[in-house]
């Protein structure tokens, strides 16, 4: 590992290790996305540049879109950006795009946020639970045990069963396995594919 992608993962942990319990993040996820982007085939200054684009939606955008937000992530690769989650209205979804297309530094904005009414919320509650959690954690485990796959460039989010995969595959054949996979995990109702591919360096 480079010099400068460990003094990357050290400036980013602490950087995460110093901000107030309030912030509307996990530190520890930050000090885990750092080590995985550690080993990717980029620049540590192209790190950096995802590192603090995402910072800056999830402190300055999140924030500013209300009450009516379900839950909103934003994965960040090579100055691209994956917003997933769910919110109540349509212009919610639509501000949450416009903001983040608005934060320096980035390319493009994919807004897969779902909308979801508070009708609808209840009765998914109601018809089946489906545990995003549960499955964002088979899809690390199944990707980290393909053969032929780097999990470091694959980003993912379920929201309510629905998968969408982002990031970079070195190869057809790498990107059509990662989402073979992906859409044999019990649980997962839909898969939307945002993944580049481009040869390793």
């Amino acid at each position: 590992m480079r010099r400068t992608q460990l003094a990357l993962i050290a400036a980013l942990a602490a950087f995460a290790l110093a901000q107030p319990a309030t912030a509307q993040f996990n530190p520890l996820s930050i000090i885990k996305g750092a080590v995985e982007a550690a080993v990717e085939d980029r620049s540590a200054e192209d790190i950096a540049k995802d590192t603090e684009i995402k910072t800056k939606i999830t402190v300055d955008v999140i924030d500013k879109l209300g009450s009516e937000v379900i839950s909103i992530n934003a994965d960040v690769y090579e100055q691209d950006v994956m917003l997933t989650g769910a919110v109540e209205k349509a212009e919610i979804k639509v501000k949450a795009g416009k903001l983040a297309a608005g934060v320096e530094g980035v390319k493009k904005v994919i807004n897969e946020i779902l909308v979801i009414a508070p009708v609808a919320q209840k009765k998914g509650a109601v018809e089946g639970f489906v545990d995003d959690t549960v499955i964002d954690t088979k899809i690390n485990g199944l990707l980290l045990d393909g053969k032929g796959v780097n999990v470091t460039n694959f980003r993912w989010r379920s929201v309510q069963g629905h998968v969408f995969l982002f990031g970079r595959a070195f190869s057809g054949a790498e990107k059509t396995k990662a989402v073979g996979i992906v859409k044999g995990i019990e649980g997962v109702q839909s898969v939307t594919d945002h993944v580049k591919v481009r040869a390793k360096k």
